[in-house]
């Protein structure tokens, strides 16, 4: 049979839903302990992520085919009819190597039952012992260690289960805390943070249907952030910058109808027209090959002499180039910048492959963080930090567009499309 010393029953000693309120409140205490600068000037995202990481609990797994087993004679105090005895027994030592969290070996799921099984869980490692007594062979003593394990296997699987619902919140307890928190701290200062910019749209301006946004257990560091005073920044309203990426679909849509007008247009002249489209919305705020930061960018947006908007537009030359593409509006960006996007003209080239290969070298770009939900059939949307802040974050939305190819000379026929 199993251990006897009650000390060593399993899956006991710790209430786990009450453990797991404790962790859920620690992230609020955490989170209003932290000093207010770095608060405000950590990214909202990134500090929900190392919570996530801090307080989520792995349930432990055993790995019962890595299992061993030792043998050893041990003395032990018996009674017979009050008569005390020492008695020679042999008793079976099971070790199964785990991963996961240990403590939960001792944590009381919400379903449970009255008669647990015993062990000890050290560091990576359970162990089961067994006295084998008169259970008989070999075959018997075997399906006790079997039974007694599939026992154990049973009151994870409901520790597993509490932890699914704990763990899924974790990331919305965060964020509602951080968000509860940075709301405070700018009140007491007196600030608003993110002030959205509403752009002065002409009067008249067609309207354009908006997308809508679909929305190993190592030791995490809080990520780094400077506590010099927070000083917000304005920034383009969601909406505005959805709205001006409308317009540029809308305008590419013009050019898939019309492709005799465009298909022997280079970047300029095509983004000149997207300039046209865009100065017919916002009143001449939208230039070109304007200088800022490090170069120049193709598209900018000025609002109340502040950048809000810049965008690249370039012909697909392949992931190389497309990764240059990105360091070239990188290195455009100043430091205020949060909303960006490029445009990828696309002649005689699989569509499909093309936007993999967005994805993918954008996703292995150094200064990439998350690629956050957002349907769209034509590109995605990426989260990038500043070179120089890690904390400064910049929606980059990238777009990929089917531009009419030149036909043949002497035919009035499209150019065949060849693989990317």
């Amino acid at each position: 049979m199993g251990l006897s010393d009650r000390s060593n029953l399993l899956f006991s000693n710790l209430d786990l839903r009450a453990s797991l309120d404790a962790r859920r409140h620690a992230i609020d205490s955490e989170v209003r302990a932290l000093d207010p600068n770095r608060l405000l000037n950590t990214s909202p995202d990134d500090l929900a992520r190392f919570f996530v990481e801090k307080y989520h609990m792995e349930p432990p797994a055993l790995y019962r085919d890595q299992w061993s087993v030792e043998s050893k004679e041990e003395t032990e105090t018996r009674e017979d009819y009050g008569h005390r005895f020492t008695a020679t027994v042999q008793r079976l030592y099971v070790h199964i190597p785990f991963v996961g969290d240990r403590d939960l070996f001792m944590s009381r799921a919400s379903t449970f039952t009255m008669s647990p099984p015993r062990g000890v869980a050290g560091a990576q490692t359970l162990t089961l012992a067994f006295t084998p007594g008169q259970q008989g062979g070999p075959e018997a003593v075997r399906a006790l260690i079997d039974r007694e394990i599939d026992e154990v296997e049973r009151h994870l699987a409901w520790i597993r289960n509490d932890l699914e619902a704990y763990n899924g919140s974790l990331g919305a307890i965060a964020d509602q805390a951080i968000r509860r928190r940075r709301e405070q701290v700018l009140h007491q200062q007196g600030l608003v943070a993110g002030l959205g910019i509403p752009l002065r749209e002409r009067a008249g301006a067609p309207e354009t249907y908006v997308v809508p946004a679909v929305r190993r257990k190592a030791v995490p560091t809080l990520p780094a952030a400077s506590t010099a005073p927070f000083k917000p920044e304005p920034v383009l309203a969601m909406e505005h910058y959805d709205h001006i990426l409308d317009v540029i679909q809308n305008m590419t849509t013009v050019m898939e109808r019309s492709p005799a007008t465009f298909a022997r247009m280079d970047e300029e002249s095509l983004r000149d027209h997207y300039l046209v489209q865009l100065n017919g919305h916002y009143q001449g705020s939208a230039t070109g090959e304007t200088f800022n930061n490090q170069g120049k960018t193709d598209i900018l947006i000025r609002e109340q002499d502040r950048n809000i908007f810049i965008a690249e537009c370039k012909f697909w030359k392949g992931a190389k180039g497309y990764a240059a593409t990105i360091d070239q509006l990188l290195g455009y960006s100043a430091w205020r910048d949060t909303k960006a996007a490029i445009v990828v003209f696309n002649r005689n080239r699989d569509t499909t492959k093309v936007l993999e290969e967005v994805k993918k070298t954008t996703e292995a770009h150094a200064n990439y963080k998350r690629t956050p939900a957002w349907t769209h059939e034509s590109g995605y949307r990426f989260v990038m930090h500043h070179p120089a802040d890690s904390n400064r974050e910049l929606i980059m939305t990238v777009l990929v567009f089917d531009i009419p190819a030149p036909a043949p000379r002497g035919t009035g026929a499209p150019a065949p499309v060849t693989g990317a």
